[in-house]
């Protein structure tokens, strides 16, 4: 059974830094997008960043300069540094994994909390 787990969301006063985990468990097979996604209270869930397995980065305009998502493919994980937090950046911020199936796997979600 495939699991993603985020870790790492919290409450932090803007201009701070957090970094989100995802560990991604019982993967059976390659995978080869990580990426994250938030959906703030009203709004559309939207794509933060992705790295795909050739280490190639996207970031949503919201978040360049400011957050940097890596992985590391011999533990399965991704994660997703993010400085200079604003309170726009509040969200529950959901990692997924795509197979290069096309099937797509979500984790459960974690909180972030940026405050004035």
């Amino acid at each position: 059974q495939v699991q993603l787990v985020e870790s790492g969301g919290g409450l932090v006063q803007a201009g701070g830094s957090l970094r989100l985990s995802c560990a991604a468990s019982g993967i059976m097979f390659s995978i080869d997008v990580m990426g994250w996604y938030r959906q703030a209270p009203g709004k559309q869930r939207e794509l933060v960043a992705v790295v795909t397995s050739g280490g190639s980065t996207s970031y949503a305009d919201s978040v360049k300069g400011r957050f940097t998502i890596s992985r590391d493919n011999a533990k399965n994980t991704v994660c997703l540094q993010m400085n200079s937090l604003k309170p726009e950046d509040t969200a529950v911020y959901s990692c997924r994994i795509r197979a290069g199936t096309g099937s797509n796997y979500w984790g459960q979600g974690t909180q972030v909390t940026v405050t004035s």
